[in-house]
């Protein structure tokens, strides 16, 4: 399967708009924004967990990192309620469940060799940065110096840059604006290319963002299962 998987164009994804996917595991859909592979796959998804369900325990060879966006994600580590962020490294393993049922934003077989920093980031959490322009509030959720990703909140009805020397990947997690000719609501997702600066507008009430700032496929990604 491959969906969007040429990463020298720009893409925009409105995820509200795309079916839910039944994944192996009853209970749990998906929307597929990124995919290079089969069940097994490179990819950046939204996936749906109904009230009760939950996944077998599985090891992450290749890595997975998530941003709950609604209800609370659980395992048997704890909980984790919107809002909260996580990178399980390659080589760990989890049972996720949601009692309540949750919306999360998955990225999976995106580490490069050598990256084992596992972190949970609880809503709120995170260093206080320095704002951009047109930026009300910043928060660092992880920086490494090959990747660097924040939460961001954009003021209403500003314009607002964001250069982009490496790759660039945004998730708009709630609120609205205009990007590339197109209206982007809760749960849009973007991706451009190293030196494609994303220009945006807000909307009357602002957007909250997700924002990485890395390469689109890291040069020693980890390879996939052959």
């Amino acid at each position: 399967m491959r969906i969007n998987e040429d990463l020298t164009k720009p893409v925009i994804v409105h995820s509200a708009s795309l079916d839910w996917v039944p994944s192996p595991s009853a209970g749990v859909d998906r929307r597929m924004l990124y995919r290079v592979g089969g069940e097994v796959a490179r990819a950046t998804t939204i996936v749906r967990y109904a009230p009760g369900s939950a996944f077998p325990r599985h090891v992450h060879s290749g890595g997975e990192e998530i941003l709950v966006l609604e209800g609370t994600f659980q395992d048997e580590h704890g909980d984790y309620p919107e809002g909260s962020y996580f990178r399980n490294p390659p080589g760990t393993s989890h049972v996720p469940a949601a009692k309540d049922g949750c919306t999360i934003f998955v990225r999976l077989w995106q580490y490069r060799k050598g990256d084992e920093t596992q972190i949970v980031r609880q809503p709120g959490e995170g260093e206080a940065v320095a704002a951009r322009a047109g930026a009300e509030s910043a928060r660092l959720l992880f920086d490494d110096g090959q990747e660097r990703v924040l939460i961001e909140r954009w003021l209403p009805e500003t314009t607002i840059t964001v250069d982009n020397q490496r790759g660039l990947e945004f998730l708009v997690i709630s609120g609205s604006l205009d990007a590339g000719g197109e209206r982007m609501k809760a749960q849009s997702w973007g991706r451009l290319p190293a030196g494609e600066a994303l220009k945006a507008t807000t909307g009357s009430e602002g957007a909250l963002l997700w924002i990485k700032d890395a390469p689109l496929q890291h040069p020693d990604v980890l390879a996939m299962p052959a």
